[in-house]
């Protein structure tokens, strides 16, 4: 099947890399695994060799019908439908269990896919994603590094992400102009242990980051909290006044976030 450049199609033809890919899942025994946009199906046939069954989600209507002829309905299923409206849940109930999830992310939409299987997290065990390596840089960037940003604390958030390997673009066809890499992507949620409302700490999270060359004062500020509240909410947490969000820990944006829901003579944002 031809690849369909609009559609961000970059089809994955190297054979080790296939099965160093699935491998990275781990023991798929009995277990039913979600594919995000198996192209050609060359990952696809070997999670079938390995799970109980691979739920496979593409958009191209003409790959979907291509791997419906490639692969049994009872290994395999082929839905024709965009992963951004796939429900996580309902699939992870109808198995019985927490999915683990395998994909090679168009580039255009890979934010939008990570930030859902993050809301999506209660279904899903551990995922393994092959992202543009720069994107892969910042998902699993430490605290202080020119990469970490919103995105890393958003992935780190619902639990931890490592970089396996890195790919060139001769792996793929048609070949992309940049280098992709495989991260390994385990749910494990901190809301609960760092006691954070999952619906507002990341929307504070994003104030925080928001002009990421300001300190993390005048980014409050900009967000409408006051000056005072802003002096008071980093004293509390322990925070250099002129630290910007880049440096800081998610331990140490907890501590933040718990410091301004304090109310405060002075006033909060609405």
């Amino acid at each position: 099947m031809p690849a369909k450049p609009k559609l961000g199609q970059n089809f994955l033809d190297d054979a080790q890399a296939v099965q160093r890919i699935a491998a990275s899942l781990g023991d798929l025994s009995g277990r039913t695994v979600i594919e995000i946009g198996p192209g050609a199906g060359a990952i696809t046939g070997a999670l079938a060799a390995r799970a109980a069954h691979v739920l496979a989600i593409e958009l191209d209507h003409d790959l979907a019908a291509h791997l419906r002829t490639q692969f049994p309905p009872d290994r395999v299923t082929v839905l024709s439908q965009d992963v951004l409206n796939f429900d996580f849940a309902t699939a992870s109930t109808a198995a019985g269990e927490r999915l683990c999830v395998i994909g090679n992310l168009p580039y255009g939409i890979t934010s939008q896919i990570l930030l859902k299987l993050a809301a999506s997290h209660a279904a899903l065990d551990r995922a393994i994603l092959m992202v543009q390596r720069e994107v892969a840089d910042r998902i699993t960037a430490s605290p202080g590094s020119r990469d970490y940003g919103l995105l890393s604390v958003t992935v780190q958030m619902v639990g931890p992400a490592e970089t396996l390997f890195t790919l060139p673009p001769s792996s793929f066809s048609p070949p992309p102009d940049v280098h992709s890499a495989v991260f390994r992507w385990r749910f494990a949620p901190r809301f609960a242990e760092l006691g954070l409302d999952q619906s507002t700490f990341l929307p504070f999270v994003r104030k925080a980051f928001a002009q990421k060359r300001k300190t993390l004062a005048n980014n409050l500020r900009a967000a409408g909290f006051s000056p005072a509240v802003s002096a008071a909410a980093l004293a509390q947490a322990g925070i250099d006044p002129h630290a910007r969000a880049e440096a800081l820990p998610i331990e140490a944006l907890a501590a933040l976030w718990h410091a301004v829901q304090i109310p405060s003579p002075v006033g909060l944002p609405e």
